[in-house]
């Protein structure tokens, strides 16, 4: 493997010289196809300490969907059912691996904003789900492997200029690492804490039941939070991320974006919008805006539909909604007021972890106990910039 690679510009296209590059040794990974830039290798490495962190936590293939340093989704594999093939256009039929199934599940978490990502997975790239990246508009793919059929299926992807990469499984990185900016270097020790299951050991709420599944969700969540940009939430949801609030100043803020995300991910599912019958015209990122525009109740221009399609009322969105429960959440640091609890509440969440530590904590908990919610708090803020 190479010491250096070139890149062609950074960030911007004017900010030049570009490269990535170690001072010993040799680079832990190599380009096996394409010409990844600045923010692919951003986002292929952040994307691949999450999805490690996942197949650790929980013992199951893992992938991710990263866009500008902060992941769109991610998930683990668990089987998808027929319901979640039709949200994410998975053929019914389409033979699927566990590794395949966590990719569709982190690609169908916010399909509109996983458009051009980069995709992380833990294992080896198998044909099922080289299969399902084939059909998606992707920038690239890391991963420690590739089967020798799948990788000739990701090669063929953009008349062979898709970036695949393959890292070192065994790569571990130096405890101490450097940044610079504005000409002055930072640096600090590695954030290489683990997260599992004792965090969540310290319920501090009435309800003290948080079974295994949501056990596992609130794992994803908190991995996923510890590799997006702070401020962030994260709710997770059978196995999955389904909405993710990154960057944001105020937190509540930061509840209520990932909250409308989780919202929109569930009304996917509901009858009217599986039921929609598009014009076969349509590629699929169309068929998503089409969704989109369904659901915000924007005018629906051009030849979208076979069919046009009844509206869905306010009142149908609120009803279905109010019947969801047992989501998870998951916060990079505490909660200072009570809303964040009320607006995760709206999206079913049943379950919370968060580091606590604030001094009206106990505003956090009533809230959580009005609504019987079971919250942890983990001792641990989870801040990535």
């Amino acid at each position: 493997m190479p010491r250096e690679i070139e890149l062609k510009y950074g960030v911007n296209p004017n900010q030049k010289p570009a490269r990535i590059f170690v001072e010993e040794g040799e680079l832990p990974l190599e380009v096996l196809s394409g010409k990844p830039g600045y923010i692919n290798f951003l986002d292929a490495l952040n994307g691949w300490q999450l999805v490690c962190e996942l197949r650790r936590a929980t013992g199951l293939p893992a992938a991710a969907s990263f866009k500008h340093v902060s992941p769109a989704g991610a998930a683990v594999g668990i089987p998808l059912t027929d319901e979640l093939r039709k949200m994410y256009f998975v053929a019914p039929d389409a033979p699927l691996s566990p590794l395949a199934s966590a990719y569709a599940r982190a690609r169908g978490a916010d399909r509109l904003s996983s458009f051009g990502d980069f995709i992380a997975l833990s294992d080896i790239c198998d044909v099922p789900t080289a299969n399902l990246i084939a059909k998606e508009v992707s920038d690239g793919v890391i991963a420690p492997g590739y089967e020798p059929e799948a990788l000739g299926i990701l090669k063929a992807k953009r008349k062979g200029g898709y970036n695949v990469i393959r890292i070192d499984p065994d790569y571990v990185p130096a405890q101490i690492e450097r940044k610079m900016c504005f000409g002055i270097t930072f640096e600090q020790g590695r954030n290489d804490l683990e997260l599992n299951e004792r965090l969540l050991e310290n319920v501090v709420t009435a309800n003290k039941d948080i079974p295994n599944a949501a056990k596992r969700d609130l794992l994803i969540a908190l991995i996923a939070a510890k590799y997006t940009q702070s401020n962030s939430v994260c709710y997770a949801f059978g196995g999955q991320t389904i909405g993710v609030g990154a960057g944001q100043q105020s937190r509540i803020h930061c509840t209520r974006l990932a909250g409308n995300k989780a919202d929109l991910w569930q009304l996917r599912r509901h009858p009217k919008v599986l039921s929609l019958r598009f014009n076969p015209a349509l590629s699929r990122p169309e068929r998503d805006n089409a969704i989109d525009l369904y659901l915000s109740g924007e005018p629906l221009e051009g030849d979208l539909f076979e069919v046009p399609p009844e509206p869905m009322t306010a009142e149908e969105k609120r009803a279905f909604l109010s019947g969801i429960s047992g989501v998870s959440l998951a916060s990079d640091a505490f909660f200072p007021f009570g809303d964040n609890i009320e607006r995760a509440h709206r999206s079913g969440v049943s379950y919370i972890a968060q580091p606590g530590g604030s001094i009206r904590d106990d505003h956090g908990i009533a809230a959580c106990d009005k609504y019987g919610i079971a919250m942890a708090f983990t001792g641990v803020r989870l801040f990535h910039h």
